[in-house]
């Protein structure tokens, strides 16, 4: 059975994290997405992480299941090559997503007018007003940096980043929504178009999703850091006798009162409940208010527990809870990160080895799940692609490569 976006093809012009995320979000549900970087890699081919001999992690994590063309766009014949893949006829061809400037010759306006005119053109930006950001400029404009780490009162200071580039991870399902919205577009009208996404403009949505732009506007108030404690709800982390940590979440009144019947503080609570005037049962922001005398009432009997015992004692139980791992802790017990969940499988790729390689987590009822596939080499495909899809014969193929227009497969160092 074809992949659910069987006979779509991407090409994809990017860098870093949100557009070859976006890319490679479509390739893992079946679209043949082409990659073209230069000869000698794109900005991000040697990111960390990488491995000692210092191959890119990072790379290869982004850009699994996609195809590979190693192409000179500084040359009139590379952009040429890149402007006859866009042009390509059929209804899954013509579309192009990138986070390159949209100028010169990747003005869209000149790829329409030398490839097709319904092209459909996906492009990430920095901030609205065409200014450059990344994932690190947008977040620290957005406030959550003095939201994270501990409470420091009311001050706006110690700013801590988190280390998860969320707005890019964010603006990538945004970008492959965005091209799979005007492809429909296009069926339904016959017409292409450029889509425009700035990276600010994502961290500046959501904050106004979550509330905080209304809060701050009505309320007149900055939210403060409050450590590791769940924001308006009940949630802490605990240390476990044998030294590990654990958190708890509570965000229903359910999850409430397992809580407290699986860790035995039913008339505890409820005297707590009492003597400081909140409705510990029914509201969670009352929870969230007395945070500090809950979390006094439950660290004893984390203490007293190792992590085998807690597990133990919340077995079966609606408590909503989790342990802290470290990275290397995650691949060595965690099911989830393994091929005992569907998502993983163990593949080999050049040049690195064999290791765990995650597919789409998207589980469809009408197609089965497309097994995850793992990166191109550099240029890996630049034959395959300027064969079947251009037609070029091996003479001319030989040429572009003895020019130094096209190559590949090369070997990053």
């Amino acid at each position: 059975m074809a992949a659910i976006l069987n006979g779509l093809r991407v090409i994809e012009g990017s860098a870093f994290v949100a557009a070859p995320l976006g890319g490679m979000t479509l390739a893992q549900m079946g679209a043949d997405v082409i990659r073209f970087d230069p000869l000698g890699g794109g900005l991000d081919a040697r990111r960390w992480p990488v491995t000692t001999d210092g191959k890119s992690l990072y790379w290869v994590g982004l850009n699994k299941g996609k195809r590979s063309l190693a192409v000179d766009t500084s040359k009139p014949e590379g952009r040429d090559l890149i402007h006859r893949l866009l042009a390509a006829p059929g209804p899954g061809n013509g579309l192009f997503l990138t986070n390159f400037p949209a100028r010169s010759w990747l003005a869209y306006d000149t790829l329409r007018a030398n490839s097709r005119d319904d092209l459909i053109m996906v492009n990430l930006i920095g901030n609205p007003d065409g200014t450059s950001a990344v994932d690190y400029t947008v977040n620290c404009a957005v406030g959550f940096p003095f939201l994270t780490g501990p409470d420091r009162g009311g001050a706006a200071v110690s700013p801590v980043n988190h280390v998860m580039p969320v707005w890019d991870a964010l603006a990538g399902g945004q970008l492959a929504l965005a091209l799979l919205a005007a492809e429909r577009h296009r069926r339904l009208t016959g017409a292409g178009q450029t889509v425009t996404l700035s990276l600010a403009d994502v961290a500046f949505a959501m904050a106004g999703h979550l509330g905080l732009i209304q809060e701050a506007q009505i309320n007149r108030t900055d939210r403060q850091a409050t450590g590791n404690y769940l924001y308006g709800a009940y949630g802490c982390e605990f240390r476990t006798q044998d030294g590990r940590y654990v958190y708890v979440a509570v965000v229903t009144d359910r999850m409430w009162q397992e809580l407290v019947k699986a860790t035995g503080f039913a008339e505890t609570f409820a005297a707590l409940g009492q003597a400081l005037g909140v409705d510990l049962a029914r509201r969670e922001g009352d929870r969230f208010r007395v945070r500090e005398a809950i979390t006094a009432v439950l660290r004893p009997w984390f203490e007293a527990r190792t992590l085998g015992e807690v597990e133990a004692a919340f077995q079966g139980t609606g408590v909503c809870w989790g342990p802290y791992q470290t990275i290397q802790q995650m691949v060595d017990a965690d099911p989830r990160c393994s091929t005992a969940n569907p998502l993983f499988a163990e593949l080999d790729q050049p040049g690195i080895g064999r290791f765990l390689v995650p597919g789409s987590p998207l589980a469809f009822g009408a197609v089965p799940r497309e097994p995850p596939r793992r990166a191109p080499r550099l240029g890996e495909h630049t034959d395959e692609i300027l064969g079947d899809m251009l037609g070029l014969d091996d003479a001319e193929i030989g040429r572009l490569r003895d020019q130094a227009v096209v190559g590949g497969p090369i070997e990053l160092s």
